[in-house]
């Protein structure tokens, strides 16, 4: 995927969230091995996971619209770069906002959404043979998002300009709206667009307002967390004043 001008968050946390660190492990694992493939000819292998209309629609090949978001272009790596780049920058803020299972569900749906676009564009413009590899969709869905959710964060466009995230979110839209029109570009817009769509959609349902900006702290697993960070904190406590009784005991001056 390419951004238009190249937009990414300029304040982004270095700590990875356990959701976007097995994302892209799971992306490049499979990058290398697609690209060594590659590279001794057997890179047909591959073919049955990337996402073509045809296949997913009349072969029944059910699983393309998830698999295709952890294929990448094996030629080169801008890409994938691209891609794990813009991952690591806004999804970090994104899982750490909504929790590691909000964020995962969020991230396949839009996916898989613009996959279900891509499919559909593909019968109506007849070309359901043409083969869409790549996790575009599902970023593109986490800009939106991140864009609703920080409206007012500061992100840098093209590494230079900082600008308010729902303007690089309306920017980057309609750059891609009218990239869609082109014929034979090389990129695929609609998974870009369908994947937009369909986090816009999730976060302006009823239902997905009140999922999707829920707190991670309700979360059973933050809940353990909290509970056992509490219990440690309560048992130094006890022991702390448990030293301090018996240091009271001893005679003899305080010391610094």
């Amino acid at each position: 995927m390419r951004y238009p001008g190249g937009s990414y968050y300029s304040t982004t946390s270095f700590s990875v969230p356990p959701g976007v660190k097995w994302l892209l492990i799971a992306n490049t694992a499979v990058f290398v091995l697609y690209y060594l493939a590659a590279v001794f000819g057997i890179g047909s292998l591959f073919a049955p996971f990337r996402l073509v209309p045809e296949q997913t629609v009349e072969g029944l090949r059910v699983w393309q619209p998830l698999t295709y978001l952890f294929l990448h272009d094996p030629t080169g790596f801008s890409h994938i770069l691209l891609n794990m780049l813009s991952l690591f920058m806004f999804g970090n803020t994104l899982e750490e906002t909504w929790g590691t299972d909000l964020f995962l569900r969020f991230y396949f749906i839009c996916g898989a959404g613009a996959g279900l676009c891509v499919i559909l564009a593909g019968y109506l413009t007849a070309t359901p043979f043409v083969p869409t590899i790549g996790a575009s969709g599902a970023i593109f869905g986490l800009l939106v998002a991140f864009g609703m959710l920080f409206p007012d964060a500061t992100v840098l466009f093209s590494f230079l300009f900082p600008i308010k995230a729902k303007y690089m979110v309306m920017i980057i839209g309609a750059i891609t709206f009218l990239s869609s029109l082109q014929v034979n570009s090389g990129v695929s817009h609609i998974a870009h667009l369908g994947g937009m769509l369909f986090g816009f959609l999730l976060l302006k349902t009823p239902q997905g307002q009140s999922i999707m900006y829920r707190q991670p702290g309700l979360s059973p697993r933050r809940r353990w967390n909290q509970f056992w960070a509490e219990y440690k904190l309560r048992r130094a406590r006890k022991r702390f004043q448990v030293y301090m009784s018996k240091h009271n005991r001893k005679s003899g001056p305080y010391v610094n």
